[in-house]
């Protein structure tokens, strides 16, 4: 009988961000990790969102996308940006940068089990700087907001 795989590609496994600065972090997480950090469709979604103060959290989610590619040793999941559910390690990915700030340990330890590597610290204090850009903007993170 045939083994059937239970990993992310075959079912993807958290639902979106209910708010939409979530859903805008992963939509522009999304496009640097498959196109890469010069995407104009990122940048265009962010500089929607944000006007004219797009530039501080676009230059952090490339930093933090550009640490994550350097650090990682392993390959992280994303889903194509037409997916309706996000994969482990985007919502482990997403979920670190919301609580960067008010809990760097556990952020760490969520980071390091994405990139499979103890060496985080430079993608948890850009995962802070996001968090932080997106909230000195007026448009704080929280993923499922009630």
């Amino acid at each position: 009988m045939p083994r059937q795989p239970s990993s992310d590609i075959v079912v993807p496994a958290s639902p979106l961000p209910t708010g939409r600065s979530g859903r805008i972090l992963l939509f522009a997480v999304r496009r640097i990790a498959a196109h890469g950090l010069d995407d104009a469709h990122a940048a265009h979604a962010v500089f929607v969102h944000f006007g004219l103060g797009y530039r501080r959290p676009l230059v952090l989610i490339r930093a933090m996308m550009a640490e994550i590619a350097r650090a990682s040793t392993r390959t992280v999941l994303v889903a194509p940006c037409c997916c309706m559910r996000m994969t482990r390690d985007e919502a482990a990915l997403l979920g670190a940068i919301e609580a960067a700030i008010i809990d760097p340990r556990g952020a760490s330890d969520l980071i390091a089990r994405v990139m499979d590597t103890p060496e985080t610290l430079g993608v948890v204090t850009t995962a802070q700087a996001v968090a932080q850009a997106f909230f000195d903007l007026g448009k704080p993170l929280s993923l499922y907001a009630a």
